[in-house]
This record gives C-alpha cells, sequence and structure tokens, in this order.
C-alpha cells in the first residue's frame, strides 16, 4: 500500500506540469473570444493547446515521471501516444481515450525511460542504445497496449462512462461528494487524480464544428450551458471562506505570535482570493487540526451542491479566485449569486473557526507550544539567512547531501524520496518557512507556496556541485 500511495504521489506531481498549461490556455481563449477583445487568432491560439490536451499530457506526464525529466521521455511519451491511440482506434473507431490516453502513455513512457535511459547494445549497434532505446522499446509497448486496448478499452470506457454519469446526474449529492473527496485527498496529493477524470473526461458536447468535447473545465470553456456545476462551488471557498478561517487564526493566535503569523496567514489568504492557490493556507492547519480540515472539506462540498441547486454555473482555467471569476464571467450563469454564497460562506467559517480553536484549544499557527528561545531562533532562521545559506539549511533538515540525490517541485511543494526518513527534520522545515510537511515512509512533500519551483531549483544546483 505504500509503494502504491508513493506511485500515486508520483503520478499527482506528474500530472502538474501539463495542468500549468492550462491558465495561458484559457486566457489566450477567453481574451480573444468575441465577449472580450473579439480577436480571432489569439482565440484560436487558445483553442489549439486544449485541442491537442491529450498530446500535451503525454509529453509532460512523461517528463515528470522520469527521474531527470529528460526531453527524451518526453519524446517517448509522444511516440506512445500517437501509436497507442491510432492501434486502438483502428481495430475499434469508437474508441474515445481522451486525455487518459496521454496519462496512460505518458506514465508507460516515463516509466521506460527511467529502467532503460543507460541501456547497453551491442557496439555495432551503439547508436540506438542509452535514451535513443526509450522511444523505441516505449513504441513496441505501445503496440502492445493498442491491441489490447483495442478489445478492453470499450468496456473501460464504458464503465468511466458509467460512473461520469451517475456523478453527473446525481445533482447536489454528486458535486457536493466531488467536494469533499477533492479537499481530503489535497494533503496527500492525489486530488489532480480525481481533478482530471472529472473536469477533462466527464460528460460531452459538441461544439458548432462539430467537434466533441469531454470535462466539465474543457466544455465551460468551450461554450457549454450546462457545464461548470463541478467549479462554480470552489469560488466561496476560495475567495471568501479561506480569507476567514485565516482572520479566525489570527485573531485566537497569541498575542506574541500574532506578529510572526499574521504576515504569513494574510500573504496566504490574498493568494488564495486572487489565484486561488491554496497549500500554503490549508497545509498551515491540515495536520496540525484535523478538525478543522474535516470541517473545510464538509464545507466545500456543501458549496458545490448549494451552487448547484441554485443553479450557478461558472468554472476557470486554473483555480477559483478573482482573477478566473472576473475572466470567465461572461460564460457563467448566474455568477453574481457567488458573492452573497462567499459572504455567508465567510461569516460561517471565522465563527466556526474560532469556536473550535477555542473550544478544543487546537495549535493551529501561532498557538503551538514553544517557548521564547525557539521562537526567537525560529524568527532568526528567516530573517538572517541569504539564499545559499538557506538552501544549505534545506538540504540539511532534508537529511543532507547523501540522503537524497534531487528534488522535483509542482506548484506549491517539494517532493522527493529519502535514503533515511528519520534524518528529516520537520521542526527545522517549519522554522525555514514551509506551511507543512507529509511524510510516508521515505516519500516527502514539503508545502513551500508558489516558491517551490525556485527553492528546488536551488537545492538541485547545491546538490550537482557536491557530487
Amino acid at each position: 500500500m505504500k509503494k502504491l500511495f508513493g506511485e500515486l504521489q508520483r503520478i499527482g506531481k506528474a500530472l502538474m506540469l501539463p495542468i500549468a498549461v492550462l491558465p495561458a490556455a484559457a486566457l489566450l481563449l477567453r481574451l480573444g473570444a468575441d465577449d472580450i477583445f473579439n480577436i480571432l487568432f489569439i482565440k484560436k491560439a487558445g483553442e489549439a493547446i486544449f485541442a491537442n490536451l491529450p498530446l500535451i499530457f503525454a509529453i509532460g506526464v512523461s517528463v515528470g515521471i522520469a527521474f531527470d525529466g529528460s526531453g527524451a521521455a518526453g519524446l517517448a511519451g509522444t511516440i506512445s501516444y500517437f501509436v497507442l491511440t491510432q492501434g486502438a482506434t483502428t481495430i475499434n473507431a469508437d474508441i474515445n481515450m481522451g486525455v487518459l490516453a496521454g496519462i496512460i502513455s505518458g506514465y508507460m513512457a516515463g516509466k521506460l525511460y527511467n529502467k532503460f535511459y543507460d541501456f547497453k547494445v551491442p557496439d555495432y549497434l551503439g547508436f540506438f542504445g542509452g535514451k535513443r532505446f526509450v522511444p523505441i522499446i516505449s513504441g513496441a509497448c505501445s503496440l502492445i497496449l493498442a491491441l489490447v486496448f483495442g478489445y478492453v478499452w470499450p468496456v473501460i470506457q464504458n464503465g468511466i462512462f458509467a460512473f461520469g454519469q451517475w456523478l453527473t446526474e446525481a445533482g447536489a449529492l454528486g458535486v457536493g461528494v466531488y467536494g469533499v473527496c477533492n479537499s481530503l485527498l489535497l494533503p496527500f496529493g492525489l486530488h489532480h487524480i480525481l481533478n482530471s477524470l472529472v473536469w477533462f473526461v466527464f460528460g460531452d458536447f459538441t461544439n458548432a464544428a462539430g467537434e466533441i468535447i469531454n470535462g466539465d473545465l474543457f466544455r465551460f470553456l468551450a461554450g457549454d450551458p450546462t457545464a461548470g456545476s463541478f467549479m462554480a462551488g470552489f469560488y466561496p471557498i476560495f475567495m471568501f471562506g479561506m480569507p476567514a478561517a485565516a482572520l479566525a487564526m489570527y485573531r485566537t493566535a497569541r498575542k506574541d505570535q500574532k506578529k510572526l503569523v499574521g504576515g504569513v496567514l494574510f500573504s496566504a489568504a490574498f493568494t488564495f482570493f486572487l489565484t486561488g492557490i491554496g497549500e500554503p493556507l490549508l497545509f498551515s492547519f491540515c495536520f496540525a487540526a484535523p478538525l478543522l480540515y474535516l470541517f473545510h472539506a464538509l464545507l466545500q462540498g456543501s458549496s458545490l451542491a448549494i451552487a448547484y441547486i441554485l443553479g450557478i454555473k461558472h468554472g476557470f482555467g486554473f483555480s477559483a479566485g478573482l482573477i478566473d471569476y472576473v475572466l470567465d464571467w461572461g460564460l457563467a450563469t448566474k455568477p453574481w449569486l457567488l458573492i452573497p454564497m462567499g459572504i455567508g460562506f465567510f461569516i460561517i467559517y471565522y465563527f466556526l473557526f474560532t469556536f473550535a480553536i477555542k473550544k478544543f484549544d487546537l495549535h493551529t499557527p501561532g498557538r503551538e507550544p514553544i517557548d521564547d528561545d525557539e521562537l526567537n531562533n525560529k524568527v532568526d532562521e528567516i530573517s538572517n539567512l541569504d539564499d545559499v545559506e538557506k538552501t544549505k539549511k534545506y538540504i540539511e533538515y532534508l537529511g543532507g547531501y547523501d540522503n537524497f540525490d534531487r528534488v522535483e517541485a509542482c506548484i506549491t511543494r517539494l517532493r522527493l524520496n529519502v535514503n533515511d526518513e528519520k534524518l528529516v527534520n520537520k521542526k527545522g522545515l517549519k522554522g525555514l518557512g514551509a506551511s507543512g510537511v507529509l511524510q510516508v515512509k521515505n516519500s516527502i512533500q514539503v508545502v513551500v507556496g508558489t516558491k517551490a519551483e525556485r527553492i528546488a531549483s536551488d537545492i538541485n544546483k547545491e546538490l550537482k556541485k557536491n557530487k
């Protein structure tokens, strides 16, 4: 189970690379749309990205799975995708794997790259050895997979369709269950797997050009008036509820700690409100006060269900922050109702979090048991280090130079596997500004906010210098 969990985490991380292109695609699509600037070539540029998203997923996932992010893995993912899709649809023309074809092809190509990147061949075949062998073996494996899927996938496809149909036809219950599950999976980095099905696979819509478009997110951006049920309810939570939670945690913090936690909480809350990136704020309490996180999960599910009942349809290209709220207003149904909904959730979050924190003495930011010397050291740890020193501290608290080979990053997290998990200093990492540390055996995630990519790059450069 631990191995499976670690592999699912790796898939979740790999999905972030292709998902990262969605904001740019959605921005182009909306800015070029008739109801905004009405510039056709900008709109078509955005549509081109969405039209080729399965291929983008194949490339992105394969690169994300590859241990060194090699472009050779991306080429192998491309080959795998074309062989798999063309082969399977030749056997059965009704097969439509969509984004799942990209994910499956990319995952297989990435795993094959990790196994065969240094594959040895006889000298007279030397040109085809090493990384050049990876696209070849990937194509061969995809051919076998295409043969199998040509006969097996229709059954899988019908099962996925049935689950998606139930989820969409279950009405408020379906979207509510999805909202709760999305929240509960987020701390483990597995929510992207669920989101990929709901946003990119479930449901279908035929546009004016006769193209069939799948997924709640795709269909919404393509102008499907029935899409947006699985996204609308996030807005009241992200723009109103979670900032209220941050205010409650600030107000209930000890006086001597308010200055320390105030800047962090309000910065995280504003990021949540503006962009919908919320992991730094969520991780500030999800493990320290799991009761609050359970309340949050249930409230998020309730928000999605209420939005569905009220007939609100709204979507996003990235996340449910103010930017997407305004940008996608023209495609939405009853978007103004999300404002009074948000005000209501602001009140609920603030008073519920305040009551629970005080009643159960929860250790939210600023309420942890910590002595004055440790508090001063924590402040000094963050403020008195330059970037190089902080990078070395990250390596030290992750167990040292010999405890891991490299660090990968998604939007807000550092992800790595360590040789000895007992050497990881969670308190030290939090002293450097990490919002939370998730550890399952030797698989580590460190939530550091939107600077994760820069920190990972600095750590990898430092590791490379000391090899």
